[in-house]
């Protein structure tokens, strides 16, 4: 007995040793420390043993039970670190391939597309594209465009004030003033940029963006503005369209103008208009020639009133991207949803 069982010791041992995975490993664990391993069953048969052979049979027998234990668990944890060393060597990750699946390439934001698309309209009809400050001074914001001191847009209701000289700008415009003090007659600038305002609702949101327009040169007409608004009217929003003019209050155009566009959506379904609700016109922009009260403040840069003209006109891009697309919400601009967002591709 003693014999049979130094000989399970031995056959064990190598196999133990020559196992190379932990399934290997966990297989010869069952065989010689199974349930119906023939080890244990010696052990459990040693009661039938003449009494002078169970005390040495029974000591040999856990002996090498408890060995062929200690052997399996430094042999699985020798295997459990070299198969860790090879996981990590073959399952590395390489942070600069691309994700899997790949993800697809980014896109404009539907607000930016529709500003880089009236820029390229603007800049063909030979316009350049400067930019100012979002945190503007009380004087170029408000003074120098002619606002009087009552004004309600000066209103802290209306205006974000950072203090009492100090203002968010509420338009694009201040760049009139700051252009005409840095350039010369004749000048034709847009000015894109964020601009903010108290208002938050389907139609209006604290921070949207504007795009200021300037045009000065000598004999410059309301004619002029009505052609050049024409022709950005039929680039955005088709070859069809038509413009008119309603006569409006702005403090520093004279005069001012609203500028409707001939709807584009009427009749597509036969159904009542929701966008001109009928009346076959749709406002898109607020314009008008430029007050020579605002040409008084950059007088010394070249702008006599008495020799040039200008017209001015502010639209905002939202509003120009809500009407060509059917958004609904202006707030869908700035939610991030990806539902609504990869629609514009």
């Amino acid at each position: 007995m003693l014999e049979r069982i130094n000989q399970i010791h031995d056959e064990a041992v190598a196999e133990i040793e020559s196992a190379d995975t932990a399934a290997a490993l966990e297989e010869l664990r069952i065989r010689h420390l199974g349930r119906k391993a023939e080890l244990p069953n010696l052990l459990r048969g040693v009661a039938q043993l003449p009494p002078q052979e169970r005390g040495a049979v029974g000591k040999r027998a856990n002996e090498v039970r408890r060995a062929l234990e200690e052997l399996i668990e430094s042999r699985s944890a020798a295997l459990e670190a070299t198969e860790l060393d090879a996981r990590l060597v073959t399952d590395r990750v390489d942070v600069t391939l691309p994700g899997d699946p790949p993800q697809p390439v980014g896109r404009l934001h539907l607000i930016t597309a529709t500003r880089r698309e009236i820029e390229d309209v603007f800049i063909g009809l030979g316009f350049d594209v400067v930019e100012g400050p979002e945190v503007e001074t009380v004087f170029y914001n408000f003074d120098a465009l002619n606002h009087d001191p009552a004004h309600p847009a000066r209103s802290r209701s209306d205006t974000f004030y950072v203090d009492d000289d100090t203002v968010l700008r509420t338009h694009t415009s201040p760049m009139q003033i700051r252009a005409m003090q840095q350039w010369p007659p004749p000048l034709a600038i847009i000015v894109p940029g964020r601009v903010y305002r108290p208002d938050s609702d389907a139609t209006h949101t604290p921070q949207f963006t504007q795009i200021e327009g300037l045009c000065v040169d000598e004999d410059i007409t309301l004619a002029d503005l009505k052609g050049v608004l024409l022709a950005f009217a039929r680039a955005i929003f088709g070859d069809e369209r038509e413009i008119r003019l309603r006569p409006h209050f702005f403090p520093f155009t004279e005069p001012s103008v609203e500028v409707d566009v001939s709807c584009f959506n009427c009749a597509r379904d036969g159904s009542p208009c929701r966008l001109c609700k009928g009346s076959g016109w749709i406002e898109i922009l607020g314009s008008g020639m430029v007050d020579p009260n605002v040409f008084g403040y950059v007088r010394e840069h070249g702008y006599d009133p008495e020799k040039v003209q200008g017209f001015a006109f502010g639209m905002g891009v939202e509003r120009i991207a809500m009407l060509k697309h059917g958004v609904p919400d202006l707030r869908l601009f700035f939610d991030n949803d990806l539902r609504f967002l990869e629609q514009f591709g």
